[in-house]
């Protein structure tokens, strides 16, 4: 590794939606963007949440000068707890960014880290690298882009954005300071790829608050829910805004949902009068004409408040035909099984369910084509990196930066655990490192491979515990083995249980074992995982239990 290179480093956030995770490393000097998390596939049974594998970082741990966060969506800070419970580095956010990351410490109970709120203007420097933090629009309030200067040339990253010149709150996109980074220079621009495949423009938040004001003056006797993301606080404004227009309460239920809203009421960027909220267990005394319910859910996640409501498993809350719930989100991909579940269930309640392909109840956040043609037209960068997208993404926004002027071979692809070395002259794949993910179960993390096999395993094929008793010293069967079955059936189930319990006394008599436990425990394993094989064609899992009396 050349200390005249820059090395450009994914841990996540390339090939994929979510996990987003790069790292900057030139001589002894390294920062990282972002820190996120994904949610689990179909494929990943009983897992809460994946991360990336940071085992890179904690072999280099000397070399980090800090984490700079573009924003405060899951998918940029999810995994910011288990990355700081192993490397103890400093953090820079905006503040709402900022609250969102010390809410998520407080629960992993990691009080003492070094915590640093900046503003959009604002520079920091990282060692080899100067940061400065540019304002941009996007779904969610301080949000921002990052202009790094390295040693070899400056380096753009879009992080999450859309140019929004009507927006809710705060400033339109600073495209004056882009331009003007532009005109100095740029070596390398990472820009997010989620919308490169819609033409045109991203649409105003503001035409979702149009669309929710015409369903509150159709549905003026009816109770409302609406479901969306927590962290989307311009809409949770505009919602709120349009209760108190319409005489109604609102009721925030779910955790992220009270969590992310009292963070934002802190520190003024969500405003309302305290009069205006009730408490989610104290509706029932409230006209359905004066409520409006604003839930978490609208993914179908399966513990969220809309889930548990459509499902009739939520205590305060009972859907039925004077509903209406507008799900103001679109599913993620792999999601859409779980989302449209939720809204067959609501139906089957007798709800009236209004969502994306029935009205503007969404809008992305994310840049279409049009606007990132024009980033790429204010930037001119030498180089170019698509990220925040999966494969197809990324191709699209390689494509589209040639017909930006972008020289044949100045755009690459990159992977999860490409490491890719830019010069002032050239920019080409350096060796691959070892990366990754880590599935978070709880509080716990794990590498994938083994705990997933056994989860599938159990899954599909079930498991047989042998509990077997052998007298101490001599190592003779006591009494009868006990075979439990959970999960595992075959045919004559009865019968094969018997023969089993008789393979493994023959085993163990045959082996002669003189109480060696473990040994005993191996002979139980083989013998029934290979007899349950030969009469049934199923592999459960054995788990063998060989006590001593």
């Amino acid at each position: 590794m050349k200390e005249s290179a820059l090395q450009v480093l994914f841990l996540g956030g390339v090939g994929e939606i979510g996990k987003n995770m790069t790292a900057l490393e030139y001589g002894n000097d390294i920062m990282l963007i972002d820190s996120g998390s994904c949610f689990p596939s179909d494929s990943m049974p009983g897992i809460d949440l994946v991360i990336p594998d940071v085992q890179y970082l904690l072999n280099n741990k000397q070399k980090i000068r800090g984490i700079v966060l573009t924003h405060g969506h899951e998918d940029h800070i999810g995994a910011i707890p288990y990355v700081l419970r192993e490397l103890n580095v400093p953090v820079y956010a905006t503040k709402l960014t900022l609250m969102l990351v010390e809410n998520k410490l407080k629960e992993h109970r990691l009080p003492d880290v070094n915590l640093n709120c900046v503003k959009p203007g604002t520079k920091v420097t990282l060692g080899a690298f100067e940061v400065e933090f540019i304002n941009v629009n996007h779904s969610i309030a301080g949000a921002v882009a990052l202009s790094i200067q390295t040693p070899v040339g400056t380096v753009f990253h879009s992080g999450d954005f859309k140019i929004d010149n009507t927006p809710v709150a705060g400033e339109p996109m600073d495209l004056g300071r882009i331009a003007e980074i532009g005109k100095k220079g740029v070596l390398l621009m990472l820009a997010e790829s989620t919308n490169v495949e819609r033409p045109g423009y991203t649409m105003s938040e503001r035409v979702v608050g149009q669309t929710l004001d015409g369903i509150f003056a159709d549905n003026l006797f009816r109770r409302l829910f609406i479901a969306t993301f927590a962290s989307y606080v311009h809409r949770l404004q505009q919602i709120i805004d349009l209760a108190k227009k319409y005489n109604r309460k609102i009721a925030f239920s779910g955790r992220s949902m009270i969590n992310v809203a009292d963070a934002a009421y802190k520190i003024g960027e969500l405003k309302f009068s305290q009069e205006e909220i009730i408490d989610i267990e104290r509706i029932k005394n409230v006209p359905d004409k004066n409520l409006v319910i604003l839930c978490t859910g609208s993914q179908g996640e399966p513990m969220s408040a809309l889930t548990r409501m459509a499902s009739g498993e939520f205590n305060h809350v009972k859907v039925g035909k004077n509903d209406t719930v507008i799900l103001s989100a679109s599913p993620i991909p792999g999601n859409e099984k779980s989302v449209y579940g939720v809204i067959n269930n609501l139906y089957q309640l007798g709800a009236e369910v209004i969502y994306e392909s029935l009205e503007k109840v969404h809008v992305s956040g994310h840049a279409c084509q049009e606007e990132l043609k024009l980033l790429h037209s204010l930037l001119k960068p030498k180089f170019f990196i698509p990220v925040h997208g999966e494969y197809r993404h990324l191709k699209k926004h390689a494509l589209l930066a040639e017909s930006m002027g972008i020289k044949p071979g100045c755009a690459l692809i990159a992977q999860i655990g490409s490491r890719v070395e830019v010069t002032a002259k050239t920019i080409k794949l350096g060796e691959s490192f070892a990366a990754g993910v880590k599935l978070v179960d709880g509080y716990s993390t794990e590498g994938d491979d083994v705990v997933l096999r056994d989860r599938r395993r159990l899954a599909e094929e079930g498991l047989i515990i042998a509990a077997v008793t052998l007298t101490m010293g001599s190592g003779e069967i006591y009494g009868t083995p006990e075979l439990i079955s959970k999960g595992f059936v075959a045919e004559d189930m009865e019968r094969v249980m018997v023969e089993a319990k008789a393979a493994v006394v023959s085993a163990l008599l045959q082996a002669d074992v003189k109480g060696d436990v473990e040994e005993a425990k191996a002979i139980v394993c083989r013998v029934l995982k290979n007899f349950i094989y030969r009469r049934t064609k199923q592999s459960p899992m054995i788990l063998p239990v060989v006590m001593e009396v």
